[in-house]
Order: structure tokens, then C-alpha cells, then sequence
């Protein structure tokens, strides 16, 4: 199969597209940057230097290809339209890259009972509603011939494919411990989140492909824990001591305001049914904890 990958020089889109390039696809992967190309060579992935702004260069590469994977941006309208544009009609896959903080309360590290699942998303907050605005417009594009279907990962940990990428929230975390000294987590730290590794995400991607109904959401996650939780382990492993609380508004000193109020200081927390069911998809991978005591460092 053509497959062409957008976001093919970072943690996840790298990832992905390495993955699908062992398997024997012949891979095309759009990158920002040609000091990249090289790297991506090496992984069997054919670079294609351009953005997510070149919509002419998108809608080509989506007609020359079987499948599409948006894996640059969640929250990038035009990239999506072009990618649609360029499929319309076809029959042909489109996978699109969401994240969990679309269900994010912004809590500032305090936890909630509440857990969504695919078939009862709650309105979106105003922050988070343009990213649910493009993930409709990629399930709706199954109306327009299109073999749709989003992929709404959530924390995502692991070592990826490209070597310079890292994932988003734990590696923050580590930065700023290792810049200062003390492990840090936002308020309490009792706010919780869904994960999964980056190899299962991968493998969902790589079934999505192949399986996936037109129009289909998908949460993709294979455990839970809470931030407390995590940087226990990492303050363990880094020997600083237990971890500390740290006020929201310092927080976002740190992180700036969405990391800091979605991606470290919410609750996220989701469960995925339907990759299980409708793509065979069975995580190998189920402990975060696990995976920052023995391998994150």
C-alpha cells in the first residue's frame, strides 16, 4: 500500500511511519524541515519536505497514495480540509490524530469519577471545541467517499521511531525535574489519565488501515493513573525525593496555558471499545508506572 504520513518527523507520525515502512508499505512522510529527510531515509520513509500550510502539495500527495495519516496537528482545519479535498470520492483511508484533552476539565490537578466513552462525548469546552469541529469534519467526510475514521489517542509514553521526537506530557515533567532539581506535578496531583504506549499505537493505526468502517471514533488507551502517580516513579528513579505540589498559575509560568491546564493539570480519563472490537486491537502494553520506573530513563 502508498501511504502518505503527515507529521512523519515527530514522536507519533514518525513512529507510524516507520511501523508501516517495516511492514513492507511504501511510505511518503511529510516533514518541515530537509535536515530531516535524512532520518527518515534511514527508517525506509520517503521524505516529503513541505507543511501543513501547502495545501496544493496535500491535496497531491492524498490523490497519489491508498491512505492518508494525519499525525501532524490535531488542530490544524485547513490541513484536514486539503486532505479531504484531495480523497474526495476515492473510497480511499483517512486516519486523523485526535487527543483526550478533548474531554479534559482543565481541573488544576484535582481528580473526577467521570469516564467517557466513545458512543457519549460531552460538549467540548470552548478551548477544546475547534479540535472536535475537525474531527467531525473527518468522520462526516465518510459521506463524501471517504474511508474516515479518527484515532483520539490519549497520554501517550514510550520511546519513539525518530530519535530527536518525544512524546508531550512526560518528558515535560522530566525537562523541568532535571532543570530543577524537584519533581513536580500541577495542584495536588490527583488528576487522572488515560495511556497507552507509543507500539500500540502504532498497531492501532496500522489495523485502522486495513479495517476501520467509514466515520469511526476511536479512543485509544490501555490503562489509567493518576499524576501523583507518575511522578512518584519518576522522582524514584531520579532519587529527588517525593514529588511536589505546584500551584496552577506557576504551572503555566512553566508549560504555558494549554499544557498546563489540559495536558498535565486535567482529567482525562476514557475507555476504547471499539478498536477492540471492530480492528482485533489488544494492547500489550497496560502500566505507565512500570514503564517510568524501568525504561524512561
Amino acid at each position: 500500500m502508498k501511504i502518505f504520513v503527515t507529521g512523519a518527523g515527530g514522536f507519533i507520525g514518525g513512529s507510524i511511519a516507520a511501523g508501516l515502512a517495516r511492514d513492507g508499505h511504501q511510505v511518503r512522510g511529510l516533514v518541515r524541515r530537509a535536515e530531516q529527510s535524512e532520518e527518515l531515509q534511514r527508517l525506509g520513509i520517503e521524505p516529503v519536505l513541505g507543511s501543513l500550510d501547502d495545501r496544493a502539495l496535500l491535496i497531491d500527495e492524498a490523490r497519489a497514495v491508498d491512505a492518508v495519516i494525519n499525525a501532524a496537528s490535531s488542530d490544524h482545519r485547513g490541513a484536514v480540509e486539503a486532505l479531504i479535498e484531495g480523497l474526495e470520492g476515492s473510497n480511499k483511508t483517512l486516519l486523523h490524530t485526535s487527543g483526550s484533552s478533548i474531554v479534559g476539565d482543565a481541573s488544576g490537578g484535582e481528580s473526577s469519577e467521570a469516564i467517557y466513552r466513545e458512543d457519549s462525548l460531552p460538549e467540548p469546552t470552548a478551548d477544546k471545541a475547534p479540535r472536535v469541529a475537525i474531527d467531525n469534519l473527518v468522520l462526516d467526510a465518510a459521506k463524501r467517499g471517504v474511508r474516515s475514521g479518527v484515532l483520539c489517542n490519549t497520554l501517550i509514553y514510550g520511546h519513539g521511531a525518530i530519535a530527536s521526537a518525544a512524546s508531550v506530557q512526560l518528558p515535560r515533567l522530566l525537562r523541568q525535574a532535571r532543570k530543577s532539581g524537584v519533581v513536580r506535578h500541577v495542584g495536588p496531583g490527583r488528576n487522572i489519565w488515560s495511556n497507552v504506549h507509543i507500539d500500540d499505537v502504532v498497531d492501532a493505526y496500522r489495523r485502522a488501515l486495513e479495517k476501520t468502517p467509514p466515520g469511526t471514533f476511536y479512543f485509544i488507551e490501555s490503562g489509567e493513573a493518576s499524576f501523583r502517580e507518575m511522578t512518584a516513579a519518576m522522582a524514584d528513579v531520579l532519587g529527588l525525593g517525593e514529588p511536589q505540589d505546584w500551584p496552577l498559575d506557576a504551572a503555566k509560568e512553566e508549560w504555558g496555558y494549554e499544557m498546563a491546564s489540559y495536558g498535565l493539570g486535567s482529567n482525562s480519563r476514557v475507555r476504547g471499545e471499539r478498536a477492540r472490537k471492530l480492528l482485533g486491537w489488544a494492547p500489550k502494553r497496560t502500566s505507565v508506572v512500570e514503564w517510568i520506573r524501568k525504561e524512561m530513563i
